[in-house]
């Protein structure tokens, strides 16, 4: 246990949580070794702190330790990022260049958001957790590296693996060892314990008193989710040391700085109880309705091409009364309007341009239409997370990369 205490006061990790406690404990005991390590917990958590605990009390802490967050690289580069390229291996690869892993060498190289990575790329690092080795983009000379491997994550990993978006060889190289670190609301004698750190923190930083809570405030500040975690907390206490000019907080003034309700950070649009639609399911929905107008499209080129070769629009239109049925419903006369009465005066085509090509029109209409309504759900996506791109690929069901490429590639404005 004091060596336990010992750590928390050298990495500055407050709480007295048996949660906490044991994570900690875990870290200490497999820092001598080399397995791989996977933290987990909910985004805010402070996770990027183990991986620092175990360079530090490992063989290895006078290599180097690189971090490198996986979510926040395109995917189109990542690869070159992690284990370099060669020159001209791509456009604009104008130098050889090291990736991580080479730099890494001997060290520790830490992967948060591992669960961000593209599938390609969690082969190239399946194939270093077994062997070591790794190949540069565009080189055929099998590299070798030394390093140790120590991944987060806040992404359910099971549910990833079955949605097939997370190879499981690669999950269970990573989790050979996994520790959780439990939410701030599982850690509520530790609550008012953050927010005295980062109340003086930030009253010396700003050159003023520090705020403190009464009784109330603090049973207040306890009973709340903190779906944001550590990150959501240290933001209220920085909050109220610029804003507030009583430094004495009393639970009316603290409950101005608290949110109205609990919604999980990021947010994401849940499914409801009874089974109704969520976003897949509406975007699948959207797809069914266009396909619907295709087909009833189809039909009707293919009426109006009888039309153009029939000498008998009266019998066309008894052959076809089904067909003018669903397309115009039961609005009065509408068969009339596509279908004028047959008179003397009424002559039709007898040929049609084969030089014409109706499907290649209807088609691309489609495809446009399929754009503008990506493009709208993409647009309205950003407006309800606050132009946040992560908690708005998590509406979408997509990764961060692939919205940064969608942002890129419609030129949208954030």
């Amino acid at each position: 246990m004091d060596k336990i205490q010992s750590i928390k006061q050298r990495f500055e990790i407050i709480g007295n949580d048996p949660q906490l406690n044991r994570a900690i404990g875990k870290a200490i005991r497999v820092s001598p070794t080399d397995i791989s390590v996977l933290v987990t917990g909910e985004s805010g958590v402070g996770k990027e702190s183990i991986p620092r605990i175990i360079h530090q009390l490992s063989l290895r802490k006078h290599g180097k330790f690189i971090a490198v967050n996986c979510g926040a690289i395109p995917e189109g580069t990542i690869d070159s990022e992690l284990f370099g390229h060669e020159k001209g291996a791509f456009t604009g690869a104008t130098s050889t260049r090291s990736g991580y892993f080479e730099e890494a060498d001997g060290g520790t190289i830490f992967l948060d958001e591992v669960g961000e990575l593209p599938l390609t790329t969690q082969v190239r690092l399946l194939r270093v957790l077994e062997n070591g080795e790794f190949l540069k983009v565009g080189s055929s000379q099998v590299q070798k590296t030394n390093v140790r491997i120590v991944a987060a994550t806040n992404l359910d990993m099971p549910k990833a693996i079955q949605q097939g978006k997370f190879r499981e060889d690669l999950f269970y190289r990573l989790s050979t060892v996994e520790i959780v670190l439990p939410p701030l609301r599982e850690r509520n004698g530790d609550i008012h314990l953050l927010f005295r750190k980062f109340a003086a923190d930030f009253a010396q930083k700003y050159k003023m008193p520090t705020v403190r809570l009464d009784e109330q405030a603090q049973q207040l500040l306890e009973r709340q989710q903190w779906h944001g975690n550590i990150r959501q907390l240290r933001n209220v206490a920085e909050q109220l040391s610029v804003l507030e000019q009583d430094r004495a907080i009393g639970v009316d003034t603290l409950g101005l700085y608290l949110p109205d309700h609990n919604t999980r950070l990021p947010a994401v649009v849940p499914s409801s109880a009874g089974g109704g639609s969520d976003f897949g399911s509406e975007r699948e929905i959207l797809y069914k309705v266009l396909f619907d107008m295709k087909s009833d499209l189809n039909d009707l080129k293919q009426l109006t091409l009888e039309l153009m070769n029939s000498s008998s629009t009266e019998q066309v239109r008894s052959d076809n009364e089904g067909l003018i049925q669903k397309i115009y419903g039961e609005e009065q006369n509408q068969s009339e309007r596509l279908l004028p009465p047959r008179s003397e005066s009424n002559t039709y085509p007898k040929k049609v341009d084969n030089n014409f090509d109706y499907a290649e029109e209807i088609e691309e209409e489609e495809t446009l239409s399929l754009i503008d309504k990506e493009l709208e759900l993409i647009k309205k996506a950003l407006e309800r997370n606050n132009g946040k791109r992560k908690a708005a690929a998590d509406e979408l069901g997509i990764s961060e990369r692939t919205l940064y490429r969608k942002i890129k590639q419609f030129d949208i404005d954030l």
